[in-house]
């Protein structure tokens, strides 16, 4: 069983921020960050915490990888 942390769902509702944006911020990591350790530029990570609702599964999966996380707690 997995869990999203209630901080990560606050930003996500009440401040209309994406899961990954939310999850992101909640581990004090900058986009930069995050986008080294995908393997892509920090503009295409930004585009990818915009479009969440787009993703594909394997970007989800790479974007979990690079966070920490569980793939499946980047859906609500």
């Amino acid at each position: 069983m997995f869990s999203i942390p209630q901080a990560v769902v606050e930003k996500h509702i009440l401040e209309n921020m994406s899961l990954v944006c939310a999850w992101r911020e909640h581990l004090g990591l900058a986009q930069q960050e995050v986008a080294q350790k995908m393997g892509v530029s920090q503009s295409a990570y930004s585009q990818m915490e915009k479009a969440e609702a787009n993703l594909r599964q394997a970007t989800i999966n790479k974007i979990a990888r690079a966070l920490g996380i569980l793939p499946e707690q980047l859906v609500i």
